[in-house]
């Protein structure tokens, strides 16, 4: 089915309407590094993303963020720069910042260039893990497994894409590992604002099944199931627009 290309959008709701973050009192402030206070603004707006309270196209007005968090406008735009660093904001020049709204496109350049750098990341994995790193990477999984069933879902999402950058650490090649950094935190905001209800991001038992193989040496079959993994996960993405109008049978789920 052909996709329509979804158009960046020029506006959309302003943080001063939404309720994500509570304002941060001066004496709240005391005894925190500058370090700390960005961390909770950087952390209050990656999460807010996350779990879709701020939807693709949010202003972000630094006057508002200030007044919120209490603190100087140098200080939110430090914020704001990492948070475009790793893709969850646009900084447009004279306009201020949104929430990132990847289109189309830039969704299936992302998920490509992630097949081909995992590809890489696992043969390397492969034939460089040890049993230290096994052990490493089923503890991860156990870990994982126990958050899916007890933790929100952006904070499992988290230790699923934890553990693709293990993998990364594992294959030994710190060049590759910095690139698939970046590529997992687009991938961690395309799936946060794009895919339906219910899906999970990373398939638990689909990571199991990869261990095993790199513990087996076989490269070329964890490489082929890392690559289905990766394009069941791209496929599960719904860049459609919903229609503005909802039926009430449709609100009601019928």
């Amino acid at each position: 089915m052909s996709r329509k290309r979804i158009a960046r959008p020029e506006s959309g709701p302003d943080i001063r309407r939404s309720k994500q973050a509570e304002p941060m009192a001066e004496d709240e402030q005391g005894g925190h590094s500058s370090e700390e206070i960005e961390a909770r603004i950087y952390d209050a707006v990656f999460e807010s993303v996350m779990t879709q309270r701020l939807s693709p196209g949010t202003k972000l007005p630094e006057a508002s963020l200030c007044e919120i968090f209490g603190v100087s406008r140098a200080m939110v735009r430090k914020v704001l720069q990492r948070l475009a660093h790793d893709h969850i904001v646009e900084l447009r020049p004279n306009r201020g910042a949104i929430v990132a709204a990847p289109t189309p496109e830039e969704t299936r350049k992302t998920f490509e260039a992630r097949r081909v750098l995992e590809s890489a990341i696992v043969r390397l994995a492969a034939a460089n893990a040890t049993r230290a790193d096994i052990a490493a990477l089923r503890t991860m999984l156990k870990q994982e497994h126990n958050a899916m069933h007890r933790l929100p879902q952006p904070q499992w999402a988290r230790l699923a894409s934890g553990f693709h950058m293990k993998l990364a650490e594992v294959a030994g090649n710190p060049i590759l590992q910095r690139y698939l950094i970046e590529q997992v935190s687009r991938c961690s905001l395309i799936v946060a604002l794009y895919e339906p209800p219910g899906n999970a991001a990373c398939e638990h038992d689909e990571h199991a099944r990869i261990v095993d193989l790199i513990e087996q040496r076989d490269a070329e079959g964890a490489v082929r199931l890392m690559e289905e993994h990766l394009e069941v996960l791209e496929k599960n993405i719904n860049l459609e627009p919903e229609s503005e109008e909802k039926s009430l049978a449709r609100m009601l789920g019928l």
